[in-house]
Formats: structure tokens, sequence, C-alpha cells
């Protein structure tokens, strides 16, 4: 793992927390030693999980191991926040910043620090023998790193979905799709549906972009619906209490896509033993080596799910001892949805990582020996996925 300099892992905490600081209060978190600092409450926080462990030494029973050669490495990783960086917010001028004649202080640019990152890294001598081709990067918010992409598609990103990334970016070859951290709180009880009274369950932004637009379609048929429970809300800690207690009442729990195929509400209603179900034609999912979601999720076509009544008919007929088969598998696989599980999805993540190693050793060699590239298109990076139609025919 890279030692970068702070800026761009406490140093983006930082900038965080005293963007939302009270007026004139915003030094405070400088003098925050780096392992008192809290990486606040997100969705995006495997980037966090993630380093930190890598920052543990001692015993590890995980699939990677952190050397301090970096000619021992197979591979590198870059723990710059990238998601958290997208998300801070211009930090205030103090106020005697502000009265003074040479203005305030700057404020904080996610893009700057994109771009200062790469200028660091392309210094690097183990970043320039192989055009970063043996890196690793988080980028888990749709829109991190999205002005030096380009510069870094060689690499293995660590990615939620192919929403916003061309297909010569990212692939499922090469890189790895990760679980959003769980919102809510994990149900501790069994599984059972007396105490979900409720049928279906959603809580969310209901206007969204691209493939998300479904959802108010979603909010027009359902909302009228008995026993289903579909509300518009953003993000604040008094929606997670409702969502949790909704979640934690509900059988099944619906899962539309937002801006782009995934959305964190998924894993929310995995670690509340609500079943999913899932309308977003084009989602990827995490550790499907390992998890056949068709054991704990039920997929329905965006085009049949906003027609009125079929989503409703079909949740009533699926029977209690079915909804009982989709919780116990469930409860098998929680864990890889449990950050703070030492079992969890870190291991997991380092699991998937550590299977690129062969491939990238694999055309790091083959580019040794390749004096031009062929024009056959016979060396493409990516897994296509063959349409139903070709399948047919």
């Amino acid at each position: 793992m890279y030692d970068l300099p702070a800026k761009f892992t406490y140093g983006v905490v930082r900038s965080y927390m005293a963007a939302r600081a009270r007026a004139g209060a915003a030094g405070a978190a400088s003098a925050i030693p780096d392992d008192e600092l809290r990486y606040p409450g997100h969705q995006h926080s495997a980037e966090w999980w993630l380093f930190k462990d890598l920052r543990r030494r001692g015993p590890r029973d995980r699939p990677v191991a952190r050397v301090d050669d970096p000619a021992d490495a197979d591979l590198f990783y870059v723990p710059f926040f990238s998601s958290l960086s997208l998300v801070v917010n211009p930090i205030r001028p103090s106020a005697a910043a502000a009265n003074a004649s040479d203005a305030a202080e700057p404020a904080y640019s996610d893009e700057s620090t994109q771009e200062e990152l790469l200028v660091w890294l392309e210094r690097q001598p183990y970043w320039r023998r192989h055009q970063g081709r043996d890196h690793v990067f988080i980028c888990q918010d749709p829109n991190a790193l999205y002005r030096v992409v380009d510069r870094i598609s060689n690499a293995v990103l660590l990615i939620s979905d192919f929403g916003r990334l061309r297909s010569e970016q990212a692939s499922l070859v090469k890189d790895v799709i990760l679980p959003y951290a769980h919102r809510i709180n994990s149900f501790q009880g069994d599984v059972g549906v007396e105490s979900r009274p409720s049928l279906l369950f959603f809580m969310g932004n209901r206007y969204r972009k691209e493939g998300g637009k479904v959802r108010d379609t979603l909010f027009q048929v359902l909302e009228n619906e008995a026993d289903v429970i579909i509300k518009h809300g953003a993000q604040s800690r008094e929606s997670r209490r409702m969502a949790t207690r909704g979640m934690h009442s509900s059988k099944f729990c619906l899962h539309p896509a937002g801006d782009t195929p995934s959305a964190c509400r998924l894993f929310d209603a995995l670690v509340s033993l609500c079943v999913p179900v899932i309308v977003s034609d084009y989602i990827e999912l995490p550790f499907e080596d390992v998890i056949d979601y068709r054991n704990i999720s039920i997929f329905v076509e965006t085009s049949k799910a906003v027609q009125p009544g079929f989503l409703t008919s079909t949740l009533r007929g699926i029977s209690s001892q079915r909804i009982l088969e989709y919780q116990r598998e469930i409860k098998k696989v929680k864990h890889y949805f449990e950050y703070e599980d030492p079992n969890g999805p870190v291991n997991q993540i380092w699991h998937q990582v550590s299977s690129k190693a062969p491939l990238i050793k694999l055309l790091i060699n083959r580019d040794k020996r390749l004096v031009e590239r062929g024009t056959n298109g016979t060396d493409c990076s990516c897994i296509c996925s063959t349409t139903k139609e070709l399948l047919r025919k």
C-alpha cells in the first residue's frame, strides 16, 4: 500500500469535517490525531475499511498481505478516499479571513485533488514500470475519480457498478464489484413472517436520473396499494430510523435502480432479512462467485414491474414457506455485506483482488514481448454480455 501524502487519506476526512463544522470551528479537525479520526457514516465507507485493514499489523487471515518492500509486491494499493473527496463541500472561510483584504482561504477541490494524486503517482517508479496495470484504486461512488479515470483505466478498479464507465475503462475481467456499506442497523432476530406485516417497503429519493427514472413510475403504481409502504425520503438520521423500522417489519424490500444500476438499499435490505425485489436491468452484484443471488433476491424486469398490479400480485403469490427459505439463505450470506464483520466484505474484496494478480502478470509479460498490437479484435479486455435475442437464434 502506498504511503500517500496525508492530504489524500486523513486529510480528506479533515476537509469533510471542516466543511461541516459550525462557523468558527472549522480548524478543530486539524487538532485531532490521525488514529482518533472517524470516517463519517457513509455508504462508500469501504475505502476506509480497506485502508484500516491494510494498516493493521500482526497475524492476518486475509487473502492478501501488505509488504514493506515494494519490490516484493504483486499489486499496489492506492488508498485515496476518492468517494469522500467527491462529497467534500467547499470549506467555509473563517470570519477573520472573510474580512481580510486578501480574501478567504481556498476551498477544497476534488478535481484538483484527483489531478494532484495522478501527478504524485506518475512520479513513482512502480507506476511508470507498467503504466499502473498492477495498481488498485477504490472509486465506489459512480463519479469518483471521474476526471482521471482514463489515465488509470489499466488498473484494477474497485467499483459499485459500470453505470458511468465505458467498456474500455472497466470490465468484469479486471475490476471488482463492491457492496455499499449498509446505512441502517442489521436485524438481530430470526427468520419469520409473523413479525413482518407489510408486504413491500421502499424509502428513498423518488426522482433520480438515467435508469433511476423508473422510481417515479413505481411510486405511481404502488403508492395506493394495500400493505405497501413507499415513501420519498432523502438521507437523514430520522429517515434511517424510519427505514430501519420499515425494512425490519416488511417481507419484501424494493430495490429500483438509482442514478446508476446499483444503490445502497439492496444491502440495507439484505442485513434486514427483507427479501430484495430488484428492478434494475443492468445491475452488477458483488461476490457472484460465492453468492447465487437468485436464492436471496427476486429479479423483475423493469418493463413488467411498472405494469399496475404486477409486482403486488406476484409477491402476494409467494408462500410464507418460500419467504422463510429466502430469509434462511440471506442469513447464510449476510456477513458478506457487514463491513464490521471480520469475515465480511473486506476479506472477500481482498480475495477478489488477489484473483486478478495472475491475469495482470500475464498481460504484463505479454506486453513485454509484443512489438506492435494487432488489430484483429482478439485483445478485448471486457466480458461482453450476449443478448437474449442472439441466444434465441
